[in-house]
């Protein structure tokens, strides 16, 4: 990250997604498609109100 022309060390949450499939029963395309969805919704989540329910006061 940069900010004013200075780089800066950003502490994030990061996660690694996979999948292992029978590619004779499904296609790779498909497969693509739902891990896809699958990091979209974990992604638009709240997951503070479930960390902390006592700050959602």
């Amino acid at each position: 990250m940069r900010s004013g022309g200075e780089e800066l060390i950003g502490i994030r949450d990061l996660v690694h997604l996979s999948l292992s499939y029978d590619r004779r029963l499904v296609d790779g395309a498909d497969a693509s498609r739902y891990l896809t969805m699958v990091g979209e919704i974990l992604e638009s989540a709240a997951f503070e109100d479930d960390l902390y329910p006592d700050a959602a006061a």
